[in-house]
């Protein structure tokens, strides 16, 4: 057998084929679906997967605002962020969020699943979320993927 034919083929930002997906939040558990979603992102479903490339596809979620959580978690659960200023401190909960913008709890679930460097803020810009069932991306004709 040629040892030789085995050859570990890496992907690059020139052979990378990015596509674009659309996926439906309707009724989809938060954490369970932003995994997929963070999967999809970095291009862990495809074969030619290489870490340190971008290599997902870019990923456009509809109907944000009709996601779910379990449990308790719409009043118990708590996004913390901090001004920057003495006691600056800010708790907002996911139903407070939710009704700001529906988009936010979608994105920040998403983005804490994807690397905290370069690639991973790199690999957030291909993130297009949507509260509602409409998209301004139909020029791109993205597949629809069942989750």
């Amino acid at each position: 057998m040629n040892t030789l034919s085995y050859k570990t083929i890496s992907a690059n930002d020139a052979t990378v084929e990015k596509e674009w997906v659309v996926v439906d939040a309707q009724s989809q558990i938060l954490g369970r679906f932003s995994s997929e979603v963070a999967k999809m992102l970095r291009g862990k479903h495809k074969p030619n997967f290489t870490p340190h490339v971008d290599c997902g596809d870019n990923v456009i979620v509809i109907n944000a605002e009709k996601v779910r959580l379990t449990g308790r978690k719409w009043t118990e659960k708590v996004y913390v962020r901090h001004t920057g200023f003495p006691g600056g401190q800010r708790i907002a909960t996911p139903k407070i969020l939710l009704e700001k913008s529906p988009r936010t709890l979608v994105e920040k679930a998403v983005k804490g699943m994807l690397p905290k460097n370069r690639l991973g803020r790199k690999l957030y810009t291909n993130l297009y979320v949507y509260a509602g069932s409409e998209h301004p991306h139909s020029a791109q004709k993205p597949k629809e993927v069942k989750l």
